[in-house]
Parts: structure tokens; C-alpha cells; sequence
């Protein structure tokens, strides 16, 4: 009996020890986030689009995405988007609604702000309608007022993001002309703007700087550089990495890759995060090894500073989207391409 009690006692103290050193570890280094930007998702299913698991049943796609490692979310936010099913919606409301939904299935969240009506990106970062005729000045408060607006509604709605990206593949700036890196003083002030009212709602959220082609190094140092100087506030460099848009094969430039991530992180002292990725949909096992290498290259860089991998649109099947970076297969069910992420 006395033998009995013992061992009930010491299995009870390791027991409390290793919750609370898990609790610890979990503080320090947060999980390694896995995910997807899934913007497309509440328009596919509003045209019916059904997803099913491998053996065929019926499932969620975010059930889907989470039964194949993911942790994080990501969703873009439009300013006064159309109803076109591909290059619209992505409204206020429409984000709080799927964060919401994200986060109840233990997702964590990533809002991608464009500063536009629809896509912006390296080709094109247009100014909303309704902002197109704004001074300079009024420009600095429409990006505060917007950025603060979807953050607060988010937090009215019990949703916290862990990251806001402040525009999205900015290598040419954002809100043409006026935010081009032509003018990098008026870049630096509405990359502020945007950082200033995402700490006014929380300060914990980590502000991303978003820039295409992570493995273009000199981009990377060229945009960087002209941010320090311009004393730009932000947390986290965001990368992408399509090796299908640059023409070459991921062995061709994930070295490239894994050298910018560390030189951002010793050049500028800030963590990393390639948060767009994707690969060709028929060619599952290219994408799954790209997957692996890029999620091994940024799980390498030191001191806990590479902070995860998220894929764009990997439920956006081509059937609806006719996107062909998908990781979706013609028959509803995910590519095992994904399986990537489980490890």
C-alpha cells in the first residue's frame, strides 16, 4: 500500500514537472507555423465546391489542412472589394467570419493586408476607389484608419491574429504612385502608418514586411536597406517562393533561399517567415520535396528566428480556380503534396 502511494506520488510530481517545463518551452519558442492562405475558401464553397478526404468522405477543408500538420491561417483583406468570385470579396466582415472560424478550430491567423480593392503585388499595387483622389496626408490616415478598423472588428469579434502583414509583395512599394519605392520617404511612412495602428490594437501582433522572391538576395537588401534608412517599424521579413514563376526547379535555388533568410536575419536582426509558397499541382512529388526543403531551410535558421511556411491557396483547385500552384487534385481530395507539412 505505502509502495503504491509512492509511486503514485512520484508519477504525479514528474507528471506537474513536465507540464510545466512543456509550459515553459511553449512560452520561449512558440510551434513552428504550418499553413495556408485560404482566401478563395468561402467562395468555393458558397458555388459548391465540395472537399473530400482520401478515402472520399466529405470533409472541412480547414479539417483537411489541419489533419495534414497546419496550424496557421492566413487571410487578405480588400478594402471595398467586387463580387467576382476569384479577385473579389476578402471584405472586413468577410474576414472576421472566417477568422473566426479558423481560430475555433485552433488555427492561429495571419491578415494580409493589400490596401486595395482587389490584388496588389509586385505588377500592380493600385489604390482603392475610394482613396484615389486622397492627398498624401489623407492617404497616412486611410491606411491607419483601415489597418485599425479590421483589427479592432476582429478583436470586437474575439479573434487575435499572431501576425499583420502591412502590403502585400512590396518590392515596388504599395499605393502607387504615392507609396512607390521611387518615393521610399512616403514608402516608410505608410509602412508606419500600418505598424502604428496594428500596436494600438495589440502590441503582441508581430508586423510582417512582405517582398517576392526569396531567393533574390540582392532584392531582399536593396528593399531593406532603403526600409532602415526610412526607419520603418516592423517585426518579421515576409518572403515568397514560387520557383515555377522564376523558371527554375527549387534545386536550382533553395540554397539561394536558405542564404537570404539567414543574411536577413543577421543584417537586420529581425525573425523570417516565408509566407507565400507553392508548387505545380501535377507534379506532386517535385512539390512535396520543394515543401520539405523549404520548410527544413527556414526550421534551420538559428536561435528559433525562422517562424514557419504557409501555402498559397492549396485548396484552390484548378477545376474552379484554373490556378495551377494549387495542391488540390481534379477529384475534390487534397494532393499528397501537403503531406509535407506533417512532418
Amino acid at each position: 500500500m505505502k509502495t503504491h502511494t509512492i509511486n503514485q506520488l512520484f508519477s504525479l510530481l514528474f507528471l506537474t514537472v513536465f507540464s510545466v517545463y512543456g509550459i515553459a518551452q511553449t512560452k520561449s519558442s512558440p510551434a513552428f507555423a504550418k499553413g495556408a492562405d485560404v482566401g478563395w475558401l468561402p467562395q468555393m464553397e458558397a458555388t459548391g465546391y465540395q472537399f473530400y478526404d482520401s478515402d472520399g468522405s466529405p470533409k472541412d477543408c480547414l479539417q483537411l489542412l489541419k489533419d495534414r500538420g497546419m496550424n496557421t491561417i492566413r487571410l487578405r483583406v480588400f478594402v471595398n472589394p467586387s463580387d467576382d468570385k476569384a479577385s473579389g470579396h476578402c471584405s472586413k466582415d468577410e474576414t472576421v467570419t472566417m477568422a473566426l472560424r479558423a481560430q475555433k478550430m485552433g488555427m492561429r491567423i495571419m491578415i494580409d493586408f493589400h490596401y486595395s480593392d482587389s490584388w496588389a503585388d509586385p505588377g500592380k499595387q493600385f489604390k482603392p476607389a475610394a482613396w484615389e483622389k486622397h492627398s498624401f496626408s489623407e492617404l497616412l490616415n486611410d491606411v491607419y484608419d483601415h489597418t485599425f478598423d479590421v483589427l479592432k472588428a476582429l478583436k470586437t469579434a474575439g479573434v487575435m491574429p499572431e501576425w499583420v502583414q502591412i502590403g502585400n509583395e512590396i518590392p515596388g512599394g504599395m499605393l502607387w504612385p504615392d507609396g512607390s519605392t521611387n518615393n521610399w520617404n512616403q514608402l516608410g511612412q505608410l509602412l508606419n502608418k500600418g505598424y502604428e495602428a496594428t500596436k494600438a490594437v495589440n502590441p503582441a501582433i508581430k508586423v510582417i514586411v512582405h517582398v517576392d522572391e526569396g531567393n533574390n538576395n540582392a532584392k531582399f537588401r536593396t528593399f531593406f536597406d532603403n526600409a532602415t534608412a526610412q526607419k520603418v517599424k516592423y517585426d518579421v521579413i515576409g518572403l515568397s517562393y514560387y520557383p515555377f514563376w522564376i523558371k527554375k526547379d527549387y534545386t536550382e535555388t533553395i540554397a539561394d533561399l536558405e542564404f537570404n533568410l539567414n543574411d536577413m536575419v543577421k543584417r537586420y536582426g529581425k525573425e523570417v517567415m516565408v509566407v507565400e509558397v507553392g508548387g505545380e499541382d501535377d507534379k506532386v512529388q517535385n512539390t512535396y520535396e520543394l515543401l520539405a526543403a523549404t520548410i527544413k531551410a527556414v526550421k534551420n535558421v538559428p536561435n528559433n528566428k525562422g517562424l514557419g511556411v504557409l501555402y498559397w491557396e492549396p485548396q484552390g483547385a484548378r477545376s474552379w480556380s484554373k490556378y495551377n500552384l494549387s495542391a488540390w487534385q481534379s477529384d475534390g481530395k487534397p494532393s499528397p503534396a501537403l503531406d509535407a507539412f506533417k512532418n
